[in-house]
């Protein structure tokens, strides 16, 4: 069955391709004005959440200097209390025989004690050369256009990385001084006990222990602060790396937003153009408005 052909009302005459292109241009330009206004929205809220992000990484970054700077000061403190004890009475390096005489020590708190040193330790992994010479750049105070450079070749991935290796390091020596921590505490108690009972050389076997307790203390509040520098230096790269995609973020939402009002303009003059062709009172009305309104938003961004 052949379907009837389609006939026009009389007096009209077909559309032409350029009328047809004409008529859909405002749709078509809707769309796209209505796609960029969502981009931009979706811009702006990624550069928002980039940047609360680095407030709280911010804030992470200065409890890790704070950390570092009291772990930097007791440690000051207890050479200083040392040096007080070495010259304000008759302590001397501690012997491991003297010790044993009082209580039972196992051994890696003895040679911690007698060396004043802390048990060896796997060297943390060293970062990536590009992290390296981004975390020299951010501390030394190099130009600014370098450091961005630096940061764009680092990925936050490779960053945090970098921070987990320095604080699986720093849980591995906590758990590795903890028995020994656990002895030197019962080994100053015996020794304390001993003195009040007032055994002999316990009172000089309870100076040199404290003795060596300030200096092991003291290296390993040193040793503490490295891995908190650390941490705090990369995290400070951290913060950097979010800044900036917060500002790109915020850069790429401005020209969507600059491409929906062009979008949005190309409706009006289509619009405009239609409603001259065919003398169309209300779409001449809606078009002016439209134009005033891009105009309007023109004036407000470029003078107030």
């Amino acid at each position: 069955m052949k379907l009837p052909k389609t006939t026009l009302p009389p007096g009209e005459a077909p559309t032409p391709l350029g009328g047809k292109i004409l008529a859909s241009t405002p749709v078509i330009m809707t769309v796209v004005a209505t796609l960029l206004a969502g981009l931009a929205n979706s811009e702006m809220t990624r550069a928002q959440y980039d940047r609360s992000m680095a407030a709280q990484l911010q804030s992470k970054v200065g409890d890790q200097w704070s950390f570092f700077q009291a772990k930097k000061l007791r440690g000051a403190t207890l050479r200083a209390n040392l040096e007080s004890l070495y010259a304000t009475s008759d302590a001397g390096p501690l012997q491991s025989a003297d010790l044993k005489r009082f209580t039972d020590v196992p051994e890696a708190a003895l040679t911690a004690l007698t060396r004043g040193e802390l048990p060896a330790q796997p060297e943390p992994v060293r970062p990536p050369e590009k992290i390296l010479h981004a975390l020299t750049l951010s501390e030394e105070g190099g130009p600014e256009v370098e450091l961005v450079k630096a940061l764009r070749e680092l990925r936050p991935t490779e960053v945090d990385a970098a921070i987990q290796v320095w604080q699986e390091a720093s849980r591995a020596q906590d758990a590795s001084l903890a028995p020994i921590n656990s002895a030197i505490d019962k080994t100053e108690r015996a020794l304390q006990l001993a003195a009040g009972e007032k055994r002999d050389g316990a009172r000089q076997t309870l100076r040199d222990f404290t003795a060596a307790r300030f200096r092991l203390d003291a290296a390993r509040y040193d040793s503490e602060a490295r891995f908190n520098r650390a941490i705090a230096s990369l995290s400070e790269l951290k913060v950097r790396l979010s800044n900036l995609s917060a500002e790109r973020h915020h850069k790429r939402s401005q020209r969507f937003f600059f491409g929906m009002l062009a979008a949005q303009l190309a409706v009006i003059l289509a619009t405009l153009g239609m409603a001259v062709k065919r003398r169309n009172l209300m779409w001449s009305f809606a078009a002016g408005i439209g134009l005033l309104a891009v105009s309007f938003g023109v004036y407000v961004y470029l003078w107030l």
